[in-house]
C-alpha cells in the first residue's frame, strides 16, 4: 500500500525536539481517559460559541428546515469523524518511529508534506475564524449592553489578549478552560428557562421551511457549530478503551445535536421574527439577562487563546522551527483584532466560516484520506460514499462561502 516506511525524521529524540513536517504535534499521553472523561472530552472540544446563532439561523431557515439540517450535519460530522479514526487505525502500525495523534499528523502519513499543509491551512482558518466570531460577539453584546462602541470594546480587549496569548502553554490555560465552560453552559441553561417563560406568554407566527435561498446559510451555521473535528484523533489517542470510542463519541454527538436542537427552536419560538443574530441581545436589558450575556462574553474571552493554541503550533513551527515566539503571537492576534473589526454581523461570519473551511476540514478531507487509506479494500459502495461527499462537500463549500459573502456585504443571495 505504500504505508510501509520508517521515518528518518523522528527516529532520534534529538531531532523531535524541534517540530517539523513530519512530526507529531502530541506527544503521547500515559494518562489515558476513562469512557466518562472521554464523554466530557468530546463535549468540551465540540460545544462553542456557534450555538447562540441557532435561534437566528431558525428564524432564517424555518425550524423544521433547521432542525433537520442540524440533526443531518451532526450525523455526518460523526461518520467523517469516525473515517479518521478508521484511517489513523489502518496505517499507525506501518510507521514505526512515528506516532499519528493529530489531524496534521495523519495528513502527513497519508499524503506527505501537501497532506499536512492541507490540514494546516485549514485548522488556522478555522480555529481563527472562531476567535474572531468570538471577538465580534463579545463587541456586540458588551456595547449593547453598555451603549458603548464596538470598536472601544475590541481595542480594550486587545492587550489583555496580547498578555494572555503570550502564555507558552496549555497547562496555565486549563483552569482558564473549566471557568469558561462551566459558564457557557450556565448562561446556556438560563437562556433556555427564559425562553419557555417567554414562550408560554408570547404567540408568534413561525416559519416551517424557508427556502432554497437559505439553505447554505443554515448550512454553514449548523457546521461552524459541531467545531471539534480537528480534536477527534487526540482524543481517541487518549482514550483507555478505544473499542468503545465510537460508541462514546457518537453518544456525544448526539446528546449535543439535542441540547443544540433544543437551544435553536426555543430561542426562536420565543422570539420569532424578532430573534436576533446573538439570541442574548433578545433577553432584554434586566440584570438577569445583562448578568448571562456578560458570563458569556468572559467565557469567550478566556476560550480565545485556547482557540488559538493550534494556530500558534503551526505557525510556529513553520516559521519559527517549533520555538515559541511571542512577536509572532502578537502579530496573529493583531490580525484577528483587525478582522473582527471588518464584520458587523455574529451569525453571517459563523455561515462563511461554516460554508468554507470547516466544510472541508469537517467532510472532505476526512473522506478524502478514508478513500486514500482503503482505496483497495473498499467495494463499490463504499468508493461511492466517499466520493459523494467529497463531491458534495466541495460544491456545498464553493456556493455556501459565496452566498455567506454576499450576505456579509449586504445582498441578498
Amino acid at each position: 500500500m505504500g504505508f510501509e516506511k520508517n521515518n528518518k525524521a523522528s527516529s532520534s529524540s534529538h531531532v523531535l525536539q524541534i517540530p517539523r513536517e513530519d512530526t507529531p504535534l502530541l506527544s503521547k499521553n500515559q494518562h489515558l481517559s476513562s469512557p466518562s472523561k472521554t464523554f466530557a472530552n468530546v463535549f468540551i472540544a465540540i460545544v462553542g460559541a456557534g450555538v447562540l446563532g441557532l435561534p437566528y439561523t431558525f428564524k432564517r431557515t424555518g425550524w423544521l428546515m433547521g432542525a433537520l439540517m442540524l440533526f443531518s450535519v451532526a450525523f455526518l460530522t460523526y461518520h467523517c469523524m469516525m473515517l479518521l479514526v478508521l484511517s489513523r487505525r489502518k496505517i499507525d502500525p506501518h510507521f514505526k518511529n512515528f506516532q499519528i495523534t493529530s489531524f496534521g499528523d495523519l495528513g502527513f502519513a497519508v499524503c506527505g508534506n501537501v497532506g499536512r499543509f492541507a490540514v494546516d491551512a485549514m485548522i488556522v482558518l478555522s480555529q481563527a475564524g472562531f476567535c474572531i466570531s468570538y471577538m465580534i460577539f463579545i463587541a456586540n453584546t458588551l456595547a449593547y449592553c453598555f451603549k458603548i462602541s464596538k470598536m472601544l470594546v475590541i481595542w480594550s480587549c486587545f492587550p489583555f489578549q496580547l498578555g494572555l496569548n503570550s502564555i507558552a502553554t496549555l497547562t496555565h490555560l486549563a483552569p482558564l478552560s473549566i471557568f469558561a465552560d462551566v459558564v457557557e453552559l450556565g448562561a446556556m441553561g438560563v437562556v433556555m428557562v427564559e425562553d419557555v417563560m417567554i414562550y408560554v406568554k408570547t404567540s408568534h407566527v413561525l416559519e416551517t421551511f424557508g427556502g432554497f435561498s437559505v439553505f447554505f446559510y443554515g448550512l454553514g451555521v449548523s457546521v461552524y457549530a459541531f467545531e471539534g473535528v480537528g480534536m477527534v484523533l487526540p482524543l481517541e489517542a487518549e482514550t483507555k478503551d478505544k473499542e468503545k470510542f465510537g460508541k462514546v463519541l457518537g453518544l456525544s454527538m448526539g446528546l449535543i445535536s439535542l441540547m443544540y436542537g433544543a437551544f435553536g427552536l426555543l430561542g426562536y419560538f420565543a422570539f420569532g421574527e424578532e430573534t436576533k443574530d446573538i439570541i442574548t441581545t433578545n433577553l432584554g436589558q434586566g440584570w438577569l439577562s445583562s448578568l448571562v450575556q456578560i458570563g458569556l462574553c468572559i467565557n469567550l474571552f478566556f476560550t480565545f487563546p485556547l482557540m488559538m493554541n493550534p494556530v500558534y503550533e503551526v505557525v510556529e513551527r513553520r516559521f519559527c522551527e517549533g520555538r515559541y515566539c511571542v512577536w509572532l503571537r502578537w502579530i496573529v492576534v493583531l490580525a484577528v483584532t483587525f478582522v473582527a473589526l471588518l464584520v458587523p454581523n455574529f451569525a453571517d461570519f459563523l455561515s462563511l466560516v461554516g460554508s468554507s473551511v470547516c466544510i472541508i476540514l469537517g467532510f472532505v478531507l476526512p473522506a478524502l484520506f478514508h478513500l486514500i487509506v482503503f482505496k483497495d479494500e473498499l467495494k463499490w459502495y463504499g468508493l461511492a460514499c466517499d466520493g459523494a461527499i467529497i463531491l458534495m462537500a466541495a460544491v456545498l463549500s464553493l456556493y455556501g462561502t459565496y452566498s455567506s459573502m454576499l450576505e456579509i456585504f449586504g445582498e441578498k443571495a
